[in-house]
């Protein structure tokens, strides 16, 4: 693709992270699911986080993780969330516009907070969010530039945000001006309780405008209601040109037509945080595809960028993925 002035514009909450540790005794005690993500409100959020020690603030949500991944891989990143003019609204800001990404959502002046969400790590590494989501309920179709679509090679939406109406109407929108630009979509399924409730819409939306399809294996397999990996491949491949599927430990597969691809998982020396695993890769495969990259070569960046993720607390790059990914691939 050419005259373009972002290589990926993503869509999603604009949510401040606080990392904290924890065991599955107090997940158990809380009722909470281990490994999913919860929405909760401003009074519940704020008991969690008086149970807890938090160690680490920083801004985070799922696709403005990926498209800070993005950038990190020298990618020319946008990003469209809804933030409040408070502190953490201007945190948010600062920090998404320091990774080098556009970022110029006007922020609500009113109503609900900046979101955020209480990442809790298990010492097996598994995260269990309970998120408030706060302003970002409130991104609508006003919030979607048609310039900066159009100036996009593939927009990202974030599955996460498919709750509130306003939001849904605002996907429906970027995906429109994307296909009118003769621009590429592609969604992140994002967890598998968010699947369940949007199963229907999800399936429309697939077939209706998504190119490039993100999940992980149980949320493919529960978006098609299938009992095996293997059918889910084969319904996924009737809906999208490409669907770029996770599975932990045992890597990744890449499905185009009739193209299947397997590739192992990157080693890491430990596993201390798996926050943000699935917003890296898909950093890594989308920063490689608008690169021009082949499908190999992009997962493999992909699996690259999440091994990084995993190596570390909290889910922004702690180095420089574009000097990774060059060094693992033998390009220095």
């Amino acid at each position: 693709m050419t005259d373009t002035k972002f290589d990926v514009l993503a869509i999603g909450n604009a949510i401040v992270d606080i990392l904290a540790h924890t065991d599955d005794r107090f997940l158990n005690t809380h009722n909470l699911i281990k490994g999913t993500m919860g929405l909760v409100d401003l009074e519940t959020s704020q008991s969690l986080y008086d149970k807890v020690c938090a160690v680490l603030e920083c801004s985070g949500g799922s696709a403005a993780n990926t498209i800070a991944g993005v950038a990190s891989l020298g990618g020319r990143g946008a990003f469209i969330g809804k933030v409040h003019d408070d502190q953490l609204g201007r945190v948010f800001t600062k920090d998404m516009r320091a990774t080098g990404v556009h970022f110029q959502t006007v922020p609500t002046t009113d109503g609900a907070k900046t979101a955020s969400s209480l990442v809790l790590v298990t010492p097996d590494a598994e995260r269990t969010m309970q998120t408030y989501l706060g302003a970002c309920v409130e991104l609508s179709s006003y919030d979607i530039c048609t310039e900066d679509i159009s100036a996009a090679q593939v927009i990202y939406l974030e599955g996460y945000l498919w709750d509130p109406p306003a939001a849904k109407q605002a996907f429906i929108k970027a995906a429109e001006l994307a296909r009118s630009a003769g621009r590429e979509v592609s969604l992140s399924l994002s967890d598998p309780f968010c699947v369940d409730r949007h199963r229907a819409d999800f399936t429309e939306l697939i077939n209706g405008h998504v190119d490039i399809l993100f999940a992980n294996e149980e949320e493919i397999m529960s978006l098609y209601q299938v009992e095996t990996f293997d059918d889910a491949i084969a319904a996924v491949t009737r809906q999208c040109n490409i669907a770029a599927l996770t599975r932990s430990a045992e890597g990744c597969v890449i499905v185009s037509g009739d193209q299947v691809l397997t590739l192992a998982a990157e080693m890491v020396d430990e596993v201390v945080d798996t926050t943000g695993a699935g917003d890296a890769f898909a950093a890594g495969f989308l920063a490689g595809y608008t690169q021009g990259r082949d499908l190999a070569t992009s997962a493999r960046m992909a699996n690259i960028a999440a091994g990084e993720a995993i190596s570390h607390l909290g889910a922004r790059p702690a180095v420089c993925l574009a000097d990774l990914v060059a060094e693992r691939l033998g390009e220095n």
